[in-house]
């Protein structure tokens, strides 16, 4: 029983993290194509 629990959490963090880093690397490029054109 404890085990699926612990799975379960693991699968929400994860899921949490990867979600996290794919909003966080829409905003880096935004962020350098804006910097990038900034300085062309």
């Amino acid at each position: 029983m404890a085990e699926q629990q612990d799975m379960k959490a693991a699968n929400e963090s994860y899921a949490g993290f990867i979600s996290l880093f794919k909003v966080g690397t829409i905003l880096t490029v935004i962020a350098t194509a804006f910097v990038v054109l900034l300085i062309s």
